[in-house]
């Protein structure tokens, strides 16, 4: 998979250096829309996700492509979810990008029957590269990364509530919060991910599973030995993107703990 890896990373260095960065704290806003639900959208989402597309198109021909920005335009796209595929979030974190802040990310997924078979996450500013195969563990810039936690008692928790309803958003401050130390969540899967094996983070919750942001990141932190997978323990699938929560976690032992707690809440 070397190769393949080395045209991603060539692929990803050249739409960051092309269509992102001379965009980053540089754009109009003009080339900045809302497309509701908390989401922004940029001139670079939609220019990076085309560069992208023809260039996954060029290694792999013939794969269907599900691309973020796409999607949103046209909801036909995420039938290509059932077959092998391409799935691309051109910039994780647009809100971060837009304000001229980081962290933000590009995630590519191959993904096949439903299931994640490699996934790369790359950091455009500070080059970080991860990579992951089914399998073949997870790499950050060619090193092998074992999962570590942070080691901090309570656990190091940074939690979505974004897209929570009120009553579970309450809930979660009231039962779940008060177990953890409570940090900032970045805003951007590209970043949460590697955070939980990189021992930034312990736990994470996640309720919007969207393909894009998490395909990627959710075998790379399997490969590295952290665990990520429903509340109810089933493996995550990029066609139940439809499907809310999700629990990441930087050790088997740690995603037990936390998902004991959530199954209560539903008691």
């Amino acid at each position: 998979m070397k190769s393949l890896n080395d045209a991603m990373l060539a692929l990803l260095q050249q739409v960051s250096e092309t269509a992102i960065l001379p965009r980053f704290r540089n754009l109009e806003s003009s080339e900045i829309a809302d497309k509701g639900k908390n989401e922004l959208v940029t001139i670079a989402d939609k220019e990076s996700e085309v560069m992208l597309a023809e260039g996954l198109e060029k290694l792999i021909p013939g794969l269907a492509i599900v691309g973020e920005e796409a999607s949103e335009t046209d909801p036909s796209v995420l039938d290509g979810l059932s077959q092998q595929c391409w799935i691309i979030d051109p910039i994780d974190g647009t809100g971060n990008f837009a304000s001229g802040n980081p962290p933000f990310g590009i995630l590519i997924a191959l993904a096949e029957g439903g299931i994640t078979q490699a996934g790369w996450i790359y950091d455009p500013l500070t080059q970080r590269y991860c990579t992951a195969h089914r399998g073949e563990g997870a790499f950050v810039n060619g090193e092998r990364i074992i999962s570590k936690t942070t080691g901090h008692i309570p656990p190091v928790a940074g939690i979505s509530t974004l897209f929570m309803q009120d009553g579970l958003r309450e809930q979660m401050q009231e039962h779940i919060a008060p177990h953890y130390t409570l940090v900032d969540i970045p805003r951007c899967a590209a970043e949460q991910y590697p955070r939980l094996a990189l021992g930034t983070n312990d736990v994470t919750i996640f309720q919007r599973t969207l393909p894009w942001d998490h395909a990627a990141g959710a075998l790379w932190l399997n490969e590295t030995g952290g665990k990520v997978a429903r509340n109810d323990g089933s493996d995550y699938r990029v066609d139940e993107w439809d499907r809310p929560g999700l629990i990441g976690a930087a050790s088997p032992a740690l995603w037990e703990e936390l998902a004991a707690r959530i199954v209560k809440l539903d008691q």
